[in-house]
């Protein structure tokens, strides 16, 4: 599986040296920026948003990929979204669990051509077993963390699936975001 284009965001309430380390159970596909020889990436973060690396290049955020054969997708709770209403229905579920306009108009901007033309999809928001898979440090530790990891699959019709309860998240002081996710075309063979 191909876990496809985390990104990270780091708002910290003043100007912050961050270092942000992941450890993912699985192989590393792709960093950007690369991080450090060590694993980890050190920026000076802003309250905007704005990373800066050591050599003064700035950054809107942390992104990386990887592959594993790790746990499958939880679709056991799930919401079946015709395909045509997809970007809808991001918005106002991305808008509900925290992210700003700017962080879900890039997740719908990344995920709504891979989406928008099947005939249903089936999408489920996965918790533990995505954050288990791809744990972060961060120093200095936020105070709030939302970690928005998507799966998805297409339907040629609609199934009965009982609906995905989601939770609201309160942005308070430091505060890291991450969303990601995964479809059918980011199954590694």
């Amino acid at each position: 599986m191909l876990v496809a284009k985390p990104l990270i965001y780091l708002y910290p309430e003043s100007e912050t040296e961050v270092t942000v380390r992941l450890d993912y159970k699985g192989r590393l596909t792709c960093t950007y920026p690369a991080p450090d020889p060590d694993g980890a990436w050190r920026v000076v973060a802003r309250p905007d948003g704005t990373l800066t690396d050591r050599q003064g290049r700035e950054y809107s955020y942390l992104f990386w990929e990887g592959a594993s054969d790790g746990t499958p997708p939880d679709f056991s709770r799930s919401f079946v979204v015709r395909g045509s209403d997809t970007a809808a229905f991001l918005r106002e579920k991305l808008s509900y669990m925290g992210l700003t306009p700017r962080e879900y108009n890039e997740f719908i901007v990344y995920w709504l051509p891979r989406m928008q033309h099947n005939p249903w999809n089936l999408i489920a928001f996965q918790g533990k077993n995505y954050t288990d898979s791809a744990p972060l440090t961060v120093t200095p530790e936020p105070d709030s963390v939302l970690r928005v990891f998507m799966a998805y699959r297409p339907l040629d019709a609609p199934v009965s699936v009982p609906p995905q309860e989601l939770t609201p998240f309160v942005r308070r002081g430091f505060t890291l975001v991450e969303w990601g996710g995964q479809g059918p075309e980011e199954i590694v063979q």
